[in-house]
C-alpha cells in the first residue's frame, strides 16, 4: 500500500517533534544529575511548548498517535502550520542558549568526559544503536533508508567520535536542534493531498518487518497476520533492550558516583523495553 506524499510529510513532522521533546526531557535530567536544577526546569520549560505544538497538531501530548494503517488520523491545517513556523525558531534559540552552557561547563565535562567509555567496535559488536551507537563514531540512523519524507530532507546523521558520557550528550544536543531544522523544513515544503487511503478486507496471512529511527534509536517491528482482523504475532524490540548490554563494558572501572550518569546515558526506558 502506497501512503500519499502528504502522510510522509506529516509523519516525519510529528516523529522529529518527538525526537524534540524526548532529547529536552534528557537534556533536563543530565542538568538535574548534576545538581542543577535550574537548568534542568529551563529544559524542561522549552518541553512543554514543544508538547504544546504535538498537542495543537496531533491531539495528544507526549504520544501523538496519529498513524493508522494507510495514512494519518488527524492533518495539519494553514493556520496550525504558522503556529508551529512562528514558535520553532524561539524554541530553537532558546534551546541553543542552555546546550551552550551545559557542554561548557567545567562540572559536566570533569563528569562526563572519558567516563563510560564505548570504542567503535565495541559499539558495533554489541549492537548498539540510535545517540549511543553515533557516540562511537559509527554515522548508522535509520532515516538513511529514506523512508517517509527523510529522503527529500537535508538530513545527515550526527556522529562524534569519543563513545563517552559527554559525546553521547553532544549527539543528543545537536540532533534537537537538527530535529527543529527538519521540523521547519518539512512544514515548508508539506505537500497538498489526502492524509489516508481507505483500507478495506482484513490483513493477509503474511509477515513484515519496519526499522524506524526514534529518539533512543533503532525500533524493530516484526508483525505477522494471519488472514483475520487479528494479528498472529506483534513484536518491538524497542532501542533500550539494544542498548542495555553496551553497559556491561561502560561501567568497569568507574566510580560509585559515576554510575547513575553513566546509565543516564543510554537514555534507558525500562519499562518499554520489559513487556
Amino acid at each position: 500500500m502506497e501512503i500519499s506524499p502528504r502522510t510522509k510529510y506529516l509523519r516525519t513532522i510529528w516523529a522529529e517533534m518527538a525526537r524534540a521533546h524526548s532529547h529536552l526531557l534528557w537534556l533536563g535530567l543530565l542538568a538535574d544529575a548534576f545538581g542543577f536544577e535550574s537548568m534542568f526546569l529551563q529544559f524542561w520549560r522549552i518541553r512543554e511548548r514543544v508538547l504544546d505544538l504535538i498537542e495543537m497538531t496531533a491531539g495528544h501530548r507526549v504520544i501523538p498517535s496519529v498513524n493508522i494503517v494507510g495514512g494519518v488520523r488527524r492533518d495539519i491545517n494553514a493556520a496550525q502550520k504558522k503556529a508551529v513556523l512562528d514558535a520553532l525558531p524561539t524554541i530553537r534559540k532558546e534551546s541553543e542558549d542552555l546546550i551552550k552552557v551545559v557542554v561548557n561547563d567545567y562540572t559536566v565535562k570533569s563528569r562526563t568526559t572519558g567516563i563510560g567509555v564505548v570504542t567503535k567496535e565495541q559499539a558495533f559488536l554489541l549492537g548498539c544503536v540510535g545517540p549511543v551507537l553515533r557516540a562511537s563514531g559509527v554515522s548508522e540512523d535509520v532515516r538513511l533508508t529514506k523512508y517517509h519524507a527523510y529522503g527529500e530532507l537535508n538530513f545527515e546523521p550526527v556522529v562524534e567520535t569519543a563513545g563517552d558520557c559527554y559525546a553521547r550528550a553532544l549527539v543528543r544536543a545537536r540532533e534537537l536542534l537538527q530535529s527543529i531544522d527538519l521540523q521547519i523544513e518539512a512544514l515548508n515544503k508539506l505537500p497538498e493531498g489526502e492524509i489516508a487511503t481507505k483500507v478495506r478486507g482484513n490483513p493477509p496471512a503474511n509477515e513484515s518487518i519496519m526499522r524506524t529511527e526514534a529518539p533512543r534509536g533503532e525500533l524493530f517491528y516484526y508483525a505477522k497476520g494471519n488472514g483475520t482482523r487479528n494479528l498472529e504475532r506483534m513484536k518491538i524490540r524497542t532501542p533500550t533492550f539494544a542498548n542495555l548490554p553496551s553497559l556491561l563494558v561502560m561501567l568497569p572501572g568507574n566510580q560509585l558516583p559515576d554510575v547513575p550518569v553513566i546509565v543516564l546515558s543510554i537514555d534507558p526506558c525500562i519499562c518499554c523495553m520489559e513487556r
